[in-house]
């Protein structure tokens, strides 16, 4: 028994440790972070149980070992937003629509989620055949969910309450026009914000390559990985030197301690909900078996320039990710 209890407490703690503090680029550590904290969750409160017949030093192991992976483990914050007089919200949503036409009960629940969060800005991937493409949001066109202003190219979707500028895609180091960046200039209570969205590489092949073949799919996962990699040093690249409020906000398919996430953070972004969200704020995972989100992947990152009010997820109940919506103040 001490045996089975000393292996899963030192393996489950050493893994949490290396994620979060070893900022190396290596595939298998990577991989590790998509695990199902489930799957660490169980052996580690059978350890719990187990070690009450061991004595009190295996008991204090095994809940802090325990209390790692519910804290620092599965991510959770506790953080208080600062203060402002005038908010500016907005929502990143990866609302999967491939065809509007024929998912009209997907896009009517899309609509009822944003309007329950009534986001200033909202910014969607995976929303092709949602918005015929718009070039031009200074052009007149239909609302999107009661946004006037509307920039739609691809598989990205801009709508805003405030009037957009100079909005255009750029690339982000992926082979296909998909995987390209939107930028808008957004004119928000006075202020100019410089907006981008993105969709990296989903982990998806990789991931599925590297559970069906093990050693044998390794090539396609390092692959995999080194794209997501490559399209966040691009868009680091891209942002460097850029002054005034940013707000960065998508689908980026990697956790918080991905260094494919920490790459954006070096440039002097921070994560809206590590600063003021509460909860665990996983965003991916309902979709899957056991149908409950485990992983947080949907990102709302901003500049010094920008502050942040509060940040939480959406319902799961319209698409395969839950929104995130972020109450920023912007500083002039």
């Amino acid at each position: 028994m001490r045996v089975g209890v000393g292996t899963v407490v030192v393996s489950v703690a050493l893994l949490i440790v290396a994620q979060h503090a070893i900022s190396s680029d290596n595939a298998w550590l990577e991989l590790s972070r998509y695990l199902p904290f489930f799957v660490l969750l169980l052996p580690s409160l059978a350890a719990v149980v187990a070690s009450f017949w061991l004595g009190r030093a295996w008991v204090a192991a095994s809940v802090v070992n325990l209390a790692l992976l519910l804290t620092l483990g599965m991510g959770l914050q506790w953080n208080t937003g600062v203060g402002g007089a005038e908010r500016v919200r907005v929502m990143t949503y990866n609302v999967k629509v491939s065809d509007a036409a024929h998912q009209r009960d997907r896009v009517q629940s899309l609509a009822l989620e944003v309007a329950r969060y009534d986001p200033d800005i909202l910014v969607m991937q995976d929303a092709c055949g949602l918005v015929n493409a718009r070039r031009d949001p200074a052009l007149p066109s239909d609302a999107v969910f009661g946004l006037p202003h509307v920039y739609a190219v691809g598989q990205y979707v801009v709508a805003s309450r405030f009037d957009l500028h100079d909005c255009g895609p750029g690339p982000t180091g992926a082979n296909d026009d998909n995987h390209q960046y939107v930028r808008c200039q957004v004119d928000a209570r006075g202020v100019a914000m410089r907006l981008i969205t993105t969709h990296f590489q989903s982990p998806r092949e990789g991931l599925n390559a590297a559970r069906r073949e093990g050693l044998d799919g390794a090539d396609d996962w390092r692959g995999n990985y080194a794209l997501r990699l490559a399209q966040a040093r691009a868009l680091a690249g891209d942002l460097a030197g850029s002054r005034g409020p940013l707000v960065v906000a998508g689908d980026l398919n990697a956790v918080e301690s991905s260094p494919v996430i920490q790459t954006l953070l070096g440039s002097g972004l921070r994560d809206a909900f590590s600063s003021a969200g509460r909860g665990y704020g996983h965003t991916h995972g309902h979709s899957l078996r056991p149908r409950h989100d485990f992983l947080r992947i949907d990102h709302i990152l901003v500049s010094p320039e920008v502050g942040v009010m509060d940040s939480f997820v959406g319902r799961s109940n319209a698409s395969d990710h839950r929104p995130v919506i972020a109450d920023l103040v912007l500083r002039r």
